[in-house]
């Protein structure tokens, strides 16, 4: 069977202005005006197309983007927030309340796992933490009232890979919804085509690529959609962590190379993994044979884009990743920064940043290094080059 093809699916999406402009314009409206009041009352209950009530629920500019957004994912809808801790928040409230309980992976984004292990249980969600690329640990956490599984596609920053399929199975069997982070893996994944429920993404990071604004999205189909904004008791409507329409427009046309991106950071990636490997830095990357995960990972990539643009090295202490991360800022090979999917590279030790929020002895459980280093890898176009000056302040540290 044809694998599926996320960037040919956007492309059948057309978004052609009102003024026949090969982009969509830019809506700024607020609010929007009624040709009769009772076209108003069907809309405010959702019960109409084509028109549009009031920017916290819809406009022109976001839905254009849901639209190439759903296509993408192969999901029947799509909504977008004004950051990736939006998407994955929303998504989680409207799926659980007071008694119900979320089995998560401890391998999650830091602002993930704040949000579950300290923020949610406010509203009186039990939160179970497991290694999710153990589906016996999945199994036996499953509860009656388990509402979530959730994970990432690609952990964060350690880069096992989750089976979607065998997930959905488990959590078919109480009834639970699989939501799925795809954000260090656009169209290299496509986690609601696997099985997942719902897929979030942070799109400030691969998706936008520019690293100049902050957004989101939920993928999922018209059913999940629609509860989220509903007005009366939809997550999204009533919290209203809407994107603005500018940036929405801007994404959209950033989604439209996102296919070339990935494979320039994929190839980028591999390279510098096996050069690093090469000089005896061990480097965490599941294009290599060696990963863990590698094969599971194969068996639900889709076509041609590669095996995604992060890799983590470790040098052991967080003192030595600093020295080093520093000295590769000094040289241009890239930026201390948080954040990822950048045209340039991207380094931070996330022990001591994106995953600080996460307990030590969560930390060590993980098996994740105080000297991690992750790398979001450029799109350099001499990677030879910049492995040159990387592997000299190596040099220059005695690191080899």
């Amino acid at each position: 069977m044809k694998k599926f093809d996320p960037a040919m699916a956007i492309n059948a999406v057309a978004n052609t202005s009102a003024e026949r402009g090969v982009n969509p314009s830019i809506n700024d409206s607020a609010t929007f005006c009624f040709p009769k009041g009772q076209l108003m009352t069907d809309t405010f209950h959702g019960e109409t197309q084509g028109y549009y009530l009031y920017s916290r629920h819809w406009n022109p500019s976001n839905f254009a983007l849901c639209n190439a957004l759903a296509a993408m994912e192969g999901t029947e809808a799509a909504w977008v927030t004004a950051s990736g801790m939006a998407a994955i928040t929303c998504a989680l409230m409207q799926c659980v309340g007071k008694g119900d309980h979320i089995i998560a992976s401890m391998t999650v984004y830091g602002g993930t796992f704040a949000f579950l292990d300290n923020y949610i249980k406010k509203f009186g969600v039990e939160v179970t933490f497991v290694d999710s690329t153990s589906l016996e640990e999945v199994e036996k956490a499953l509860l009656p009232n388990t509402k979530v599984i959730y994970t990432e596609t690609m952990s964060n920053p350690l880069l096992r890979i989750s089976d979607i399929g065998k997930l959905r199975k488990l959590a078919d069997r109480v009834g639970a919804k699989l939501i799925i982070d795809n954000t260090f893996s656009p169209m290299i994944f496509s986690p609601y085509v696997l099985g997942a429920h719902v897929v979030v993404y942070s799109m400030t990071k691969f998706i936008n690529g520019k690293n100049d604004c902050v957004a989101g999205a939920i993928c999922a189909d018209s059913d999940f959609i629609n509860s989220l904004i509903d007005v009366n008791n939809g997550t999204a409507m009533l919290l209203g962590p809407v994107l603005d329409s500018y940036r929405s427009t801007s994404i959209l046309k950033n989604l439209y190379d996102l296919h070339i991106r990935m494979q320039k950071h994929s190839q980028n990636a591999m390279y510098l993994a096996k050069r690093f490997n090469d000089i005896g830095i061990k480097a965490n990357y599941p294009g290599l044979e060696s990963h863990i995960d590698h094969k599971l990972m194969v068996e639900q990539m889709n076509d041609g884009f590669g095996f995604g643009g992060m890799i983590a090295i470790d040098l052991i202490t967080a003192e030595r990743a600093n020295l080093f991360m520093e000295k590769m800022q000094e040289k241009g090979v890239g930026y201390l920064a948080v954040s990822l999917g950048y045209f340039r590279t991207l380094f931070s030790c996330s022990g001591k940043s994106t995953s600080s929020e996460v307990p030590q002895e969560i930390q060590d459980q993980m098996g994740m290094s105080e000297g991690l280093v992750r790398y979001s890898v450029g799109l350099d176009n001499d990677m030879e080059a910049t492995f040159a000056i990387i592997e000299q302040v190596l040099k220059e540290l005695k690191y080899i």
